[in-house]
């Protein structure tokens, strides 16, 4: 077998120009890579078959593929670089080039270890970086997928795009998570009424509406809040619905506060105006305020004559 071997190696010498040692490493390193494929392969079929979570099922494939192929990565440099040492030399000598040739996919890859390590956002999160906002779908080495929400889509709906985005913008823009920790998000819809309503009555009409639709009235939202007091400094003084009364140049305006999930932001807000809109039809002492045009006429209000007319907007 070996003499064979020996013949091979000088065929493959003698036809390519490629030193039997060089060869032997190309055939060890195409092997391994092999090996590697059905290893993952094997894996991926195994945990398709015994997890059924999809979430840790990604999570855990993708830890597993990672594995793999450092470790591909090392076996493979082991081999050509010949052990530790030539490795470390090889490194060395270089690292300044490969810093000024590679600098964003380093840049990257760093922002991906930082994403491991401190994990300011996960698969299945709301996030906002930049001016990108969407649900996280995807990590990888050099980049992050989300859907995205928003744009030209009201109520950080989604849009349907998937957004490709470099991990080294961690570094460059703040990352806004809307589900992480805390997981839900304060939303606000203001209703204006005319000043001639019943708008104590009104207020107390909105208060109880809204904390029909609040989140915090389960007890997974009341979880969540304790959960978050612990790993951050949340503090709320507020937590169930409120509204606010403020006065407007066409009426009084009465903001509605309330908790809800990101992902619920335009259903809960759907529901408060539909029973909005149907508890003001059942009442003639409320009425929506709007800009109008009104004019005063002093002869037939009884006013004394001389008095410029004026109207207002």
């Amino acid at each position: 077998m070996s003499h064979f071997w020996e013949q091979f190696h000088e065929l493959v010498n003698q036809t390519l120009g490629i030193s039997p040692a060089i060869f032997d490493k190309f055939l060890f390193s195409i092997v391994t890579i092999l090996l590697a494929f059905l290893l993952r392969w094997g894996v991926d079929l195994l945990v398709h078959r015994r997890v059924e979570d999809l979430s840790r099922r990604y999570i855990l494939l993708k830890t597993i593929h990672y594995v793999i192929g450092f470790a591909v990565c090392a076996i493979v440099l082991r081999a050509w670089l010949g052990g530790v040492t030539g490795l470390a030399t090889y490194f060395g000598l270089l690292s300044a080039g490969i810093a000024l040739a590679l600098q964003d996919p380093l840049t990257n890859f760093a922002g991906w270890i930082f994403l491991s390590t401190c994990k300011p956002f996960a698969v299945g999160d709301r996030i906002q970086i930049g001016e990108h906002s969407g649900d996280v779908i995807d990590i990888r080495l050099l980049q992050f997928t989300i859907i995205e929400t928003g744009n030209w889509v009201d109520a950080d709906q989604s849009t349907g795009r998937i957004i490709h985005l470099p991990n080294g913008w961690l570094f460059k823009y703040p990352q806004s998570n809307y589900t992480q920790g805390f997981n839900f998000i304060w939303n606000e819809i203001p209703v204006t009424v005319t000043f001639e309503s019943n708008w104590q009555d009104a207020k107390q009409m909105l208060t109880e509406i809204a904390k029909r639709h609040s989140a915090i009235q389960t007890e997974r939202a009341a979880q969540e809040v304790r959960k978050a007091a612990r790993k951050y400094m949340i503090l709320f003084s507020q937590l169930t619905p409120i509204v606010w009364t403020s006065v407007a140049d066409i009426g009084v305006t009465l903001t509605i506060r309330y908790l809800c999930d990101p992902r619920k932001r335009r259903s809960t807000a759907e529901g408060i105006w539909e029973e909005l809109l149907t508890s003001f039809a059942a009442r003639d002492d409320v009425d929506f305020a709007y800009p109008t045009l009104r004019y005063y006429d002093n002869a037939a209000e009884g006013k004394r004559q001389g008095v410029n007319q004026n109207s207002e907007m």
